[in-house]
């Protein structure tokens, strides 16, 4: 349906050849603004290296250094001593070392007296120097379990081990910032495994360089667990400094229902105050990465035909099993009609969030491909028999196997140049969209005078002039009209073709009840929907036996102007772009084709890998 926007849709990796060059010229002209945002630039926005406490522990060896080589395209050995290289270097990318910890494992491994004179600390030290497998998952999960029960022993939180990381850490950020070229974004992890290992974690992204971020150390959970400490922490940051910082927060479906609860950390009422610094300090939530996704659930969305993928939904971190209800409020479409609702009783909504994917990958290598995927830790970097290795949430039923990893994710970011300001600004307001891996692009704008004229080479102008991006609010309806959206999407340049465009509505409704509807508006081939209203599947070309496929379905853009037939100008609403690819072949049968074994059956294999927008906001009032 409606082809031929490629102009619409320039993307900062497929034009590599425009930032590479060694002159100021060249680095001035891609750091120089635009009048609109007219790149899409890709990055990852949580990487761990050896430096992070359970990454070192497992065994990577990786530096932040290694990590900004690989991610802005150079070829560096993994820590299983292979060599690695990315297809195509990222744009940009923060690594986010955990903040609890920091510092101390590499005092660790180097049997540092002080720290091993501790019991727990030198079982640690001893389980490092082990081969066993076992052993060091289950010290992971202890490690995990004393931090969130605040029962880690002294010696791993004076603040002394952090200082020297914490310099080294955004020294090594600002000597592989090339603004124009690669963005290196400074940042850390807040790691809140509260009650046992109920992810509450945020990552911290700066906009500055070493000279601010240098004024302070970051925040540990041994301090305050409690997000509005976080918050009040990015506060006085921006006092001291003058400088501008962001959180992220991510893995809700590993909350047990925290994530998204309707109240303060402590269980008291959420207030207006509340619902603002929420808003204010995390524009973005992570809605894919390597441990599942975050977007909806079967369970919640059950007319939604493709909410079931990368579903890691039994329990916590630790392995702690969910109980009936917790689900609700773990997810984020959830979340963005929860809070239509409490901004109606609030006066705020304090889960506005953008869309956002990162990896969290434990190695230091940021690899979203699905035939090049290194793993979320060392012990399940590419090897036969990966797939049945235990990377999460222990033995039990709540634990997690290695095929269950998803090669995920990556965020786009709508920006005016490739520089920490122009990217972070952009995500500050929201102009990002999510991908589960490939570099798909995809525009998304509302109005209420957008004309099937705007869907041509003119639509980006139209967008920003005539209405609003992803990330932005719509104001009440002028008498008569609807919102109307201008969305254009194309394949990854070098990836597979797409099957779909589908808008989600959220909305509440006249009782306060929360609502959703999937609208398919645009779609490759011939297909009509069928008398349920569905449309039929795109079809599948990928051969089992070789792990490969073939783009002789779907289409490489999709471009239309739809118009909501079912507005009610008086209700709150939200909507968000989801576009589909068609079948391809997941990481775990490219592994069978690579090692020539087979998984069991109940192992993914194909899956559709897709985008995400940031919404816009319907707001009456």
């Amino acid at each position: 349906m409606l082809l031929g926007a490629s102009i619409l849709l320039t993307t900062a990796c497929s034009d590599r050849e425009a930032t590479e060059g060694t002159g100021s010229a060249a680095r001035t002209a891609e750091a120089a603004e635009s009048e609109f945002p007219e790149r899409a630039y890709f990055g990852d926005t949580h990487v761990h290296t050896g430096w992070s406490a359970d990454a070192g522990l497992d065994g990577a060896v990786t530096s932040p250094e290694d990590a900004f080589r690989l991610a802005s395209g150079e070829e560096v050995t993994s820590n299983t001593g292979q060599k690695v290289r990315l297809k195509r270097p990222l744009d940009w990318m923060v690594i986010t070392d955990h903040s609890d910890g920091m510092g101390v494992i590499s005092e660790i491994q180097a049997g540092n007296p002080e720290m091993i004179a501790d019991p727990f600390v030198k079982r640690l030290y001893e389980g490092m120097k082990s081969d066993d497998e076992a052993l060091r998952k289950a010290l992971t999960l202890e490690l995990i379990d004393r931090q969130s029960s605040n029962a880690l022993p002294k010696v791993l939180m004076d603040p002394k081990w952090m200082a020297s990381a914490w310099r080294r850490t955004i020294e090594i950020a600002d000597r592989y910032n090339r603004p124009g070229r690669f963005t290196a974004f400074i940042g850390y992890e807040w790691t809140v495994n509260e009650g046992g290992g109920n992810n509450l974690h945020r990552n911290v992204v700066f906009r500055d360089g070493a000279d601010r971020a240098g004024q302070v150390l970051p925040l540990t959970t041994f301090q305050t667990e409690d997000p509005e400490g976080l918050w009040a922490w990015m506060e006085a940051y921006e006092q001291k400094t003058g400088g501008r910082v962001l959180a992220i927060p991510h893995n809700g479906n590993l909350s047990n229902g925290r994530m998204f609860e309707e109240t303060r950390f402590d269980g008291s009422p959420m207030t207006q105050a509340y619902a603002t610094s929420r808003q204010k300090w995390e524009p973005l939530f992570e809605v894919s990465q390597i441990k599942g996704q975050s977007e909806s659930h079967p369970s919640l969305s059950p007319t939604d035909e493709f909410a079931s993928w990368d579903l890691w939904d039994r329990g916590n971190l630790n392995g702690v099993l969910k109980k009936p209800g917790m689900v609700r409020t773990e997810y984020w479409r959830e979340a963005l009609k929860i809070g239509l609702r409490l901004e109606g009783q609030l006066g705020t909504n304090p889960f506005k969030y953008g869309a956002n994917a990162g990896t969290d990958t434990h190695t230091g290598l940021t690899t979203v491909e699905e035939d090049n995927f290194w793993g979320k830790f060392k012990t399940v970097e590419p090897r036969k028999g990966r797939w049945q290795t235990v990377v999460t949430g222990g033995e039990g039923p709540g634990g997690y196997r290695g095929w269950e990893q998803a090669a995920a994710g990556t965020m786009g970011v709508w920006a005016k140049a490739n520089t920490r300001e122009a990217l972070w600004d952009a995500m500050q307001r929201r102009e990002t969209f999510a991908t589960t891996g490939p570099r798909i692009s995809v525009r998304f704008f509302g109005g209420y005078d957008f004309t099937d004229a705007d869907t041509g080479s003119g639509l980006v102008r139209a967008g920003y002039t005539k209405g609003v991006p992803m990330g932005g609010d719509l104001g009440r309806a002028p008498r008569g009209k609807s919102p109307t959206f201008l969305i254009a999407a194309m394949k990854d340049p070098e990836g597979a073709n797409l099957d779909r465009v589908q808008v989600i509505k959220g909305w509440v409704d006249a009782e306060g009840k929360t609502r959703e509807k999937i609208f398919d508006v645009a779609w490759s081939g011939n297909r009509k929907p069928g008398a349920d209203g569905r449309l039929p599947p795109v079809g599948n070309t990928v051969d089992l036996k070789t792990a490969r496929y073939e783009n002789s379905i779907g289409a490489p853009e999709l471009v239309v102007r739809w118009t909501d037939p079912e507005f009610d100008p008086a209700r709150r609403a939200v909507y968000y772009v989801r576009v589909l690819e068609i079948p391809t072949p997941r990481w775990t049968n490219y592994d069978e084709a690579r090692f020539g074994y087979r998984m069991p059956d109940n192992v993914s294999r194909v899956h559709q890998e897709r985008a995400f927008t940031s919404p816009i906001w319907y707001r009456p009032s």
